[in-house]
């Protein structure tokens, strides 16, 4: 599972899925991409619609057979959260392996979140990093569950320095955001008029 708001979804997502997908240690079936509903870490900043979030989503890994994307946060009323949308898938693949690919950066926030220890029981962590993990973080996260820091999975990442606000800035500005996001998204993004105001 890979969350985030995807405003917009770009290749480093893109290419962050499919360095979990064939990581050592994973080699994944499948990477389910879920767009926050009401990303709660972010509820002081304006985020897309739901529904153009998933369109552009939709359109981004329609030609990836391993990859596909759940609705299931944007569903639901009220705040999105990892540990209820963990549950959830859960209950609907009751005899799934489940891994939560995350960002060095989230590793960091996970203390934060709702019910972190239920997190790291429901799933593996597939932390992507551009760089080796100086184990900096191992007693935050061992302090959330005994044995956590050896359920992670270091995925190597290739540096991508492709951000949602920096495109959401480029659409803004009027330049391209061509080779930042697959075509079929920036086609999107322009005939709506997205990020304009």
């Amino acid at each position: 599972m890979l969350g985030g708001t995807f405003d917009p979804v770009h290749y480093g997502h893109l290419r962050l899925a499919e360095n979990a997908r064939e990581a050592d240690g994973l080699s994944l079936d499948r990477v389910l991409f879920v767009p926050a509903g009401q990303p709660w870490r972010k509820k002081d900043r304006v985020i897309s619609h739901g529904s153009h979030r998933a369109a552009m989503l939709s359109r981004a890994v329609e030609e990836n057979p391993a990859f596909e994307m759940s609705t299931v946060e944007l569903e639901r009323d009220g705040p999105s959260y990892t540990v209820d949308t963990l549950e959830f898938l859960h209950r609907q693949y009751p005899d799934t392996e489940f891994f939560l690919i995350m960002g060095e950066d989230a590793l960091a926030d996970l203390p934060n979140w709702r019910e972190p220890q239920r997190i790291i029981s429901l799933a593996q962590l597939a932390v992507v990093s551009r760089r080796e993990s100086n184990g900096g973080r191992r007693d935050e996260v061992e302090s959330l569950s005994v044995g956590a820091w050896e359920r992670i999975v270091r995925v190597p990442m290739e540096p991508l320095e492709i951000s949602g606000s920096a495109i959401r800035d480029k659409v803004r500005r009027g330049l391209s955001v061509r080779y930042l996001v697959p075509d079929a998204v920036r086609l999107y993004i322009a005939d709506r008029g997205l990020y304009l105001e």
